[in-house]
């Protein structure tokens, strides 16, 4: 770590990749901690190696991550915000380069790679977590704020969808990429939707899953449906769609007492996009008439979105880096194990998967 005698230590970090996840997520958030020092930002783009140096002065920007991970000695974190294929290879390197590792979702292409990642990250001592960040959603801890409270009673029926019009694929690499690449929306928005599940109903099984390619470019999969039956009794419907001009309900839950039912889009990314900062006040703060609908007792009633928070995962990141690293027993923001039980989730759903 750096820092003189009695200063605060500074966890350098480097970025690879600085497309959405890279510049959008991950360097605001790193950049708004002071426990944090962006040293480096890896791209091979040079439209966005432009923009890193100009929206990140003193950050130096390099090609690719083995040129982050020839400067190991000068670093401490390394986050990777590249595409799903080159999660494995690179969390690899960087581990045995004796670096720390943020993975962005999906951890890996298997579940396999992932606990292999996790066996390594062991034995070398190193933290190794995976950015599911949207357990701080607005609306996610909304609804575990409800769940806890137990104002709906005994939870029956989850759905939970993450639905978009995207006609046309953005990105060279997705309209490249198969399923055996970690292509398609399951891998993608589907991560999300199959984490949060688990972490409000705990462990489950898939029973049933359609998964469909409806862009006539798409090589994995842009339309999918999974139904899982969690341990707990209760039963997922997850929905996840690029090619949907009319979109559902975000949530919608049912109990023995009460229900719940939430519209709207997370603002934290869209507050980014437009130019905002994590620190700034009103950053996750959802517009009041996004507010969800509270059912009990034949009343409906709104209620207000919690706060969101994604600077949190990197909070608690710190901290565990800091009290010791892989030997503290402060909480990882993400338990790399958790995105194992995901991706172990996927891949069921593609054995079952009705097309």
């Amino acid at each position: 770590m750096t820092g003189t005698e009695g200063a605060p230590r500074t966890i350098r970090t480097a970025v690879v990749g600085y497309g959405l996840a890279g510049s959008v997520f991950h360097a605001p958030l790193l950049s708004a901690n002071t426990s944090y020092s962006l040293d480096v930002v890896a791209t091979s783009d040079a439209g966005r190696q432009a923009s890193a140096s100009s929206r990140l002065p003193g950050v130096g920007v390099v090609r690719e991550g083995a040129d982050v991970v020839r400067r190991a000695a000068d670093l401490d974190l390394v986050v990777l915000a590249t595409p799903p294929m080159t999660h494995y290879p690179l969390t690899k390197a960087a581990l045995e380069a004796g670096l720390d590792v943020v993975v962005d979702k999906p951890f890996a292409v298997t579940s396999a790679q992932g606990q292999e990642l996790i066996e390594l990250a062991e034995q070398l001592g190193r933290v190794l977590t995976v950015f599911h960040n949207r357990r701080w959603d607005g609306d996610f801890l909304t609804l575990q704020k409800l769940l806890a409270a137990q104002a709906l009673g005994r939870v029956t029926r989850f759905e939970s969808r993450f639905e978009r019009w995207s006609p046309a694929i953005a990105k060279a690499w997705k309209a490249r990429a198969t399923a055996a690449d970690g292509g398609g929306v399951l891998f993608d928005l589907g991560s999300h939707l199959i984490d949060q599940a688990l972490q409000l109903f705990g462990p489950a099984t898939v029973l049933h899953a359609e998964l469909q390619a409806r862009r006539s470019d798409e090589r994995a999969d842009d339309d999918v449906f999974l139904v899982l039956r969690h341990q707990s009794g209760v039963i997922s419907h997850l929905a996840m769609n690029v090619l949907c001009a009319q979109q559902g309900p975000r949530f919608r839950v049912l109990g023995s007492i009460g229900g719940f039912t939430k519209n709207g889009v997370e603002p934290q990314e869209p507050y980014i996009v437009a130019g905002g900062s994590p620190l700034d006040g009103d950053y996750g703060v959802e517009a009041p008439e996004w507010a969800g609908l509270l059912g009990r007792d034949g009343h409906l009633d709104r209620l207000p979105t919690e706060r969101g928070n994604y600077p949190e995962f990197y909070r608690l990141l710190a901290a565990r880096i800091l009290d010791g690293g892989a030997q503290s027993s402060l909480p990882l923001p993400v338990n790399p194990e958790d995105a194992v039980e995901v991706l172990k989730i996927i891949e069921r759903a593609r054995e079952l998967g009705v097309k």
